[in-house]
């Protein structure tokens, strides 16, 4: 099957059990190719960021532009699960007791105060084996029992570029030459901020001030060369 007639009878699917869902949104390519698909059949769609950093300026161009051209659109930014495990290890920063938190754990919690049942995640088959492996079991491989939606299952990344150049959408932001992550500990995001978004950095090493070394150490060895 096609893999846009694909999404498109994973989003009917869900469209005739909820016409409000949540969608797991990070500026990335797959995200908004997803949110442009499911603003188109449901009433209401409810876009999560899970930030690493709060209030951070090139990810905030595409949430603005995100709520201005859909207007059955809302935004709610959380933490990012995974603070839980760079704060409990002392990653950067002093260590805390804190428990350590899975990507499930903040799809249930969203689930439970927005009183929402269907959560649209934006992984594909083609992302690696592990990936391939859990998409295949489900509904249409792309329904979790879990009422986790994955309505790009089939796509590979070409795909998704042709969409957002077929439809006019923004380009997503491109770090370095590997698969993106969004922002993290990754000296590609470090060195692309520095160059294009400074504040933004300056926001992220007051929050973690000796993530610094990964611009020290990057200068020193490039120095060398």
């Amino acid at each position: 099957m096609n893999h846009l007639a694909h999404s498109k009878e994973v989003i009917n699917t869900i469209k005739e059990r909820a016409d409000r869902v949540i969608l797991f949104y990070s500026a990335g390519k797959d995200s908004i190719v997803l949110l442009d698909l499911l603003s188109k059949e449901f009433k209401e769609v409810v876009c999560i960021f899970m930030y690493f950093v709060k209030d951070l300026e090139h990810i905030n161009r595409f949430i603005q532009f995100s709520k201005n051209k859909y207007q059955n659109v809302t935004f709610e930014e959380v933490p990012h699960w995974n603070l839980t495990k760079i704060h409990k290890y002392g990653l950067f920063c002093q260590p805390r007791k804190i428990r350590q938190l899975k990507f499930a754990d903040t799809i249930n919690a969203v689930k439970i105060r927005t009183g929402l049942d269907y959560a649209f995640i934006g992984e594909k088959k083609a992302d690696n084996m592990a990936r391939n492996i859990k998409l295949r079991q489900y509904e249409l491989e792309a329904i979790s029992t879990t009422k986790n939606v994955y309505p790009l299952s089939l796509w590979k990344d070409a795909d998704v570029l042709d969409y957002i150049k077929r439809n006019k959408l923004p380009q997503p932001i491109q770090y370095g030459n590997k698969r993106s992550n969004g922002v993290n500990f990754d000296i590609d995001v470090y060195v692309y901020l520095r160059k294009y978004y400074p504040n933004d950095l300056k926001k992220i090493l007051q929050a973690y001030p000796l993530s610094e070394k990964l611009l020290i150490d990057y200068d020193e060895k490039n120095k060398r060369k």
